[in-house]
């Protein structure tokens, strides 16, 4: 990007996606959400990208969230309940991705960096890294998932003891709670983060994003209706090209070749 606070580049399926203000412990402004819209956009239409793997620059932070002179400039208290504009709400385009994503984490991933790491799929991190929700210290709570979002994958006792006490937690906390998938050290959290994104980028992106879809969905209905979306989802499949290949590799025990149709 033209600022270099947001960088992007596509390397075999994967799009790597960089919040790059390490002085300011990748603290997103407002034109740098905006960035993330647009490329969240791109994410999705792009057939060439399967799986969108997420870091911040630097070993101090993923992200500590919005910056926070944007605060000032929500306006009234209905403009804040309302907002939904280009530059400021990064995190619902992150949340409603078809594709996969992975959240890279070392050091820092704090409040609006949270909520980022909540849109991900999948979230590998280093032993350093801290995590938190540290809004309610200051006087209000999280406004883009962590209240709503974080109790499903971490139950509601734990996502209450985040979010209530503000306290930061480990990266071993994080992943006993269900968090955090993977831990890696510093040198190994590329390589660890991009076995994963490798591997789904090899499926049938067809197959991948119905599944995703469904594990989304799922999360908020009864077993009889997730049950009944997979069986769609499940019949969908069946049809593709896709799945014709992947039977047809298996019975001639060869690699399948998938072409996301």
């Amino acid at each position: 990007m033209s600022d270099d606070l947001i960088l992007f580049e596509v390397t075999d399926g994967v799009a790597h996606l960089t919040i790059n203000r390490p002085s300011k412990h990748n603290a997103i402004t407002a034109a740098m959400g905006g960035q993330i819209t647009d490329l969240a956009a791109r994410v999705d239409r792009d057939p060439d990208i399967n799986v969108l793997v997420i870091e911040g620059a630097g070993e101090r932070a993923f992200s500590a969230g919005s910056d926070v002179n944007m605060l000032d400039d929500l306006g009234t208290p209905w403009d804040g309940r309302n907002r939904n504009d280009y530059n400021r709400d990064y995190v619902t385009p992150l949340l409603n991705l078809r594709k996969p994503a992975i959240a890279m984490i070392d050091g820092w991933c704090l409040g609006g960096g949270l909520e980022v790491a909540i849109c991900c799929d999948i979230r590998v991190a280093t032993p350093r890294s801290k995590f938190g929700a540290p809004e309610i210290q200051r006087g209000w709570h999280a406004g883009s998932g962590n209240t709503s979002i974080l109790p499903r994958m971490v139950g509601y006792g734990n996502a209450a003891y985040w979010i209530l006490t503000g306290r930061h937690f480990s990266t071993e906390e994080a992943q006993r709670m269900g968090f955090v998938q993977e831990i890696a050290a510093p040198e190994d959290l590329r390589s660890a983060a991009y076995a994963i994104a490798d591997r789904i980028a090899q499926n049938p992106p067809i197959a991948v994003q119905s599944a995703k879809n469904i594990i989304r969905q799922a999360e908020g209905t009864s077993v009889a209706q997730g049950l009944s979306w997979e069986n769609d989802g499940y019949t969908l499949c069946m049809m593709t090209e896709d799945a014709k290949e992947g039977m047809a590799a298996f019975a001639e025990k060869r690699d399948p070749k998938f072409q996301g149709r």
